[in-house]
């Protein structure tokens, strides 16, 4: 097992952070470059910026925020949701993104796939993963954050994506997304041992234990995380929001604690992977 990445998963809808479970009912958090650059002080290894509402509406509308937040960070970002093309991603490349990730469209186009990693590399290219599982078991791909059913065997599926040329995968539980009920082992495990290519796990952590739970059942590489990180850095900010925010803004207005979530610092997640005899960057936590 190498180093593991901690990777702090932000979803963004408008000009917010915001959070849900099962990536529904959308809390609105803050501003997302504020959260980033708390990340980024505190020791984040690589951020993800997700807009979770791009491939409904068709678009991606982050390249203002994507340009704000690299000016300030120094660690790889990754940016998802709506691209449909080459020049889809030459754009979020040149706003300051590092990687891509990519779900709709690849599956849309398959092909998408092994273009891009052509074109500006597979290791700038991840393939994201959305998954429910089934009563027989079976995980099927769903996209436009687990709207859409596609009927696709998602352990297949990233091995067909591994083949066409991505360079990494987001393995992501639509049943366990912001629940707190710990990580799919089952899932991740399946993902990371059907492919070669880093495996992040992402969907369910609500404690530290998860955390390391799922790098040594799984073997995945990264851990992207929301709730446990957004609603601990809640208490460091001041995090103004848009006059336009989309999304409920009670939570923020309410001033209450989240009960099914632990929360955590990004010290306090690497501590704890550390105590875990599992390997981290630890210079910056």
């Amino acid at each position: 097992m190498g180093i593991v990445r901690v990777i702090a998963r932000m979803d963004i809808k408008g000009a917010n952070l915001v959070k849900g479970i099962h990536l529904e009912g959308l809390r609105v958090l803050g501003r997302p470059e504020q959260f980033a650059c708390h990340y980024y002080e505190a020791g984040i290894d690589e951020l993800i910026y997700q807009d979770v509402v791009a491939s409904l509406y068709g678009r991606n509308s982050l390249c203002e925020i994507i340009s704000r937040t690299a000016s300030d960070i120094f660690i790889p970002l990754t940016v998802g949701g709506g691209l449909r093309s080459l020049n889809d991603i030459s754009n979020v490349l040149a706003a300051g993104a590092d990687k891509v990730s990519i779900n709709t469209a690849a599956i849309q186009s398959p092909d998408l796939i092994r273009q891009a990693s052509r074109c500006f590399g597979s290791s700038t290219i991840v393939v994201a993963i959305e998954a429910i599982r089934q009563p027989s078991g079976q995980y099927l791909l769903y996209t436009d954050n687990g709207r859409e059913h596609t009927g696709i065997d998602a352990i297949e599926w990233a091995a067909r994506a591994e083949s066409l040329g991505a360079g990494e995968i987001i393995a992501t539980s639509v049943d366990r997304e912001g629940t707190g009920s710990g990580f799919d082992l089952d899932l991740t495990t399946q993902i990371a041992n059907a492919v070669s290519i880093p495996v992040i796990a992402h969907g369910g952590p609500g404690k530290l234990e998860h955390i390391s739970q799922v790098v040594t059942s799984s073997g995945v590489d990264a851990v992207a995380i929301g709730s446990m990180l957004h609603y601990s850095a809640i208490g460091f900010l001041t995090s103004g929001v848009s006059s336009g925010a989309e999304g409920n803004r009670e939570f923020l207005k309410s001033g209450r604690s989240v009960t099914h979530v632990v929360p955590a610092t990004i010290g306090e997640v690497k501590h704890h992977l550390a105590s875990s005899q599992i390997s981290c960057r630890m210079e910056s936590a």
